[in-house]
């Protein structure tokens, strides 16, 4: 194999594939990426950890042989961030080595044959459909924080993508939902063309950070997905972009629209940032012990504070439009800061029963984004 091309080419595709490279490996070849350079003028690169594939094609200045190597991921993406702009780099394997030539400066890195590589299987993926990339990464950032990082609770670690009848008669939707037990974030988008009759699946929460990674690029585009029960494949940027493919977690996601609160009585309207910035600046003398903010709500105005037996209180008053009786409820200030960093509005609405209930939290009823989050005991 020879071939050679413009070293910010090289430099961007194997930003994309290395991450998905797990750094300690027990099989030395998931630790390489496959190069594989085409008779028509193109480079094919993977990567893979088993559960996830990426697979990028991209431009040559030139082959001169056709052919395939394995070589490392990591190893091969640091000496292409310090080669110097602008310059062509050329990749020749032979003896099991891979030379890597640009300018004056000269590699040989040890390689294993392709035919040791693995590829994901990925069968028939029987629906398909496409969702812009920015209303895809909305999606993303608005349910990611909620995922779960328990590992006995396998099922809650990733994105729950379903599809279901609207509420009120608002037609087919499709939703997303993640949650770690304490708090539960949903995001609804209107059911995309060939959505219909899919099955419920749950996307893994390294396959979400990859994808999320991939779509910075690709905000403006169309994406495709394609999936079945078992796999999902995204392709971004047509023929010639970017696919990433990926095993879904084989578990059933609980049925979480039973803990979202439909008759909570109690309404506070505020602007989110200063209630972000009030619960940052209580929780400043929190310990992990003492992890709540205790929120008192009166009359138009919401008092928070944390006690904390090493480091003293703090308090602070917040006016705020409340007319319902007073109440005193404590949630997790790291939680209630997460889902406040999601509201872009001037006014978010927290709609509470007692100190005991969930407590749902959007921006009004016509949002796109559902927060659900547990209080805490104060």
């Amino acid at each position: 194999m020879k071939a050679t091309l413009e070293r910010a080419t090289l430099l961007r595709c194997l930003s994309h594939v290395q991450s998905v490279v797990e750094r300690r490996n027990t099989i030395p070849i998931l630790s390489n990426v496959l190069i594989e350079a085409e008779a028509g003028g193109s480079l094919k690169v993977m990567a893979t950890d088993l559960d996830l594939q990426v697979v990028e094609h991209i431009p040559a200045a030139g082959v001169d042989t056709p052919g395939a190597i394995t070589v490392s991921a990591h190893l091969l993406f640091d000496i292409a961030r310090k080669l110097p702009d602008g310059s062509q780099v050329s990749l020749e394997a032979a003896d099991n080595r891979m030379t890597v030539k640009a300018g004056r400066s000269r590699f040989q890195l040890p390689t294993l044959p392709r035919d040791d590589f693995p590829t994901i299987v990925e069968g028939d993926l029987p629906t398909t459909f496409t969702l812009p990339g920015r209303l895809l990464a909305e999606l993303i950032d608005r349910t990611r924080f909620a995922i779960s990082t328990e590992e006995t609770r396998y099922y809650l670690n990733g994105i729950f993508l379903h599809v279901s009848d609207g509420e009120n008669g608002s037609g087919p939707v499709m939703r997303a939902a993640a949650t770690d037990g304490h708090r539960l974030a949903r995001f609804t988008l209107s059911r995309p063309e060939g959505a219909e009759g899919m099955p419920d699946v749950i996307i893994p929460r390294k396959t979400v950070a990859e994808l999320r990674k991939l779509l910075e690029e690709a905000l403006d585009a169309e994406v495709r997905v394609d999936l079945s029960p078992s796999k999902v494949r995204f392709t971004l940027g047509g023929e010639n972009g970017v696919v990433l493919t990926s095993k879904l977690i084989d578990g059933t996601f609980p049925d979480y629209s039973r803990v979202i609160p439909t008759a909570n009585d109690k309404l506070l309207r505020l602007d989110p940032r200063l209630f972000y910035q009030a619960v940052d600046r209580v929780a400043t003398i929190a310990t992990e012990k003492t992890r709540a903010v205790k929120m008192g709500l009166d009359n138009d105005r919401v008092t928070l504070s944390v006690t904390s037996p090493d480091n003293g209180t703090a308090a602070e008053e917040l006016a705020a439009e409340y007319a319902a009786d007073g109440l005193e409820i404590g949630f997790n200030a790291n939680y209630l800061k997460d889902i406040l960093s999601q509201m872009d509005s001037d006014v978010v609405e927290v709609h509470l029963a007692d100190a005991g209930a969930p407590t749902l939290i959007r921006k009004n009823d016509q949002a796109s984004a559902l927060y659900v989050l547990m209080p805490m005991r104060v």
